[in-house]
């Protein structure tokens, strides 16, 4: 006798289901997490220095100011001292 029966396909789809729903759930944490409130805040008031050509500035969650100048940097407790950019994670 050669075929498969009605329980080896059952067991073979449902397999297949589960190994799809482990990838799919794998799949979607992939997915960048949106920026917290001040960063995006913090690229708004960068954005407006630039344009502008006037410092701006914003205190962040920490209640730490940070003050953007025309040219695009950044000055404040928490800005990196080189690259002139607010950290990710306040210190």
């Amino acid at each position: 006798m050669r075929g498969v029966t009605l329980v080896e396909l059952v067991v073979a789809l449902a397999v297949v289901g589960l190994l799809r729903g482990l990838a799919l759930v794998g799949f979607l944490s992939l997915r960048p997490q949106p920026p917290a409130p001040w960063v995006a805040a913090a690229d708004s008031a960068r954005a407006a220095a630039v344009r502008t050509g006037r410092p701006a500035a914003i205190t962040d969650t920490c209640g730490h100011r940070v003050l953007f100048l025309p040219d695009g940097r950044a000055v404040g407790r928490d800005v990196d001292p080189v690259l002139g950019e607010v950290f990710d994670d306040a210190r």
